[in-house]
């Protein structure tokens, strides 16, 4: 396969071997926003593949921000590349249920094989010229009801345990496994440890303190109202393990706190 990587997309020498590509149609995947010169050169249109339905979840993290809203579904949708971001005419969507344990990581598995099928029947239809578009404002009935997926920044991983136990469960599920929701461990002696989650279960079980723990197995966290048992997790400078691994080699008891100041 040919591969080109140019450091500017309106890079004139990249524009020229576009243009000699004589493409009937771009397929864009996963990329950054294309210039008008890009998008709008080959006869039959550029399309792109966004891992949400549209209108919904417009922006740079769908998959991430569809968990943390806690949704019951999510999907894959192809469209036209117009001027502005994921707005163009939608060509095809496919629907995909998200379960309540699933991460970011697994929805975007389950995304990328309905995508990829999705792409290739979207290819079908504009090579027969059967294809049809949907313009997406007629699926916006209430503006206020449109739900973003903007960028993540290393701040909105931070965990703030008081919240509801569902919030935060969502928050971490998904930014699991990338980039990872994150809290600090505080010794008795009050020394902070980065300390990313990544799996937990929501326990009902009101604990006492912000943490509790066995010191072997079980580690877990207070929420606004509820607790979390946290089953997979990252300190700072080891390797992802389950909690029972962490303990058998990192001493923690009920003495240690949580940091539940969310300030920057």
């Amino acid at each position: 396969l040919r591969l080109l990587q140019p450091p500017k997309l309106k890079d004139p020498e990249f524009i020229e071997e576009l243009r000699a590509l004589q493409a009937d149609v771009f397929v864009v995947v996963a990329f950054r926003m294309l210039p008008e010169v890009v998008w709008s050169m080959p006869p039959k249109g550029t399309f792109n593949l966004h891992a949400s339905l549209l209108p919904q979840y417009r922006g740079a993290a769908p998959i991430n921000h569809a968990i943390i809203n806690g949704e019951k579904e999510s999907g894959v949708t192809t469209f036209f590349l117009d001027k502005e971001i994921d707005t163009g005419k939608i060509i095809m969507q496919e629907k995909c249920p998200i379960g309540f344990e699933d991460d970011a990581g697994v929805l975007h598995d389950k995304l990328m094989v309905l995508g990829a099928k999705l792409v290739v029947k979207t290819l079908d239809q504009i090579a027969d010229g059967t294809v049809s578009t949907k313009d997406q404002q007629e699926l916006i009935q209430n503006p206020e009801e449109l739900k973003t997926a903007p960028k993540i920044f290393k701040e909105d991983c931070r965990i703030n345990f008081n919240k509801p136990v569902d919030e935060c469960y969502n928050l971490i599920r998904g930014l699991s496994p990338y980039p990872g929701a994150f809290t600090e461990l505080v010794s008795p002696e009050g020394k902070k440890f980065l300390l990313k989650i990544f799996k937990t279960k929501i326990s009902n079980q009101d604990i006492p303190n912000s943490l509790s723990t066995d010191g072997k197995k079980q580690l877990q966290i207070a929420c606004e109202d509820g607790s979390l048992d946290i089953l997979e997790l990252q300190l700072q400078g080891k390797k992802r393990m389950q909690t029972q691994e962490l303990l058998r080699g990192f001493k923690i008891n009920s003495d240690w706190k949580i940091n539940t100041s969310i300030e920057k």
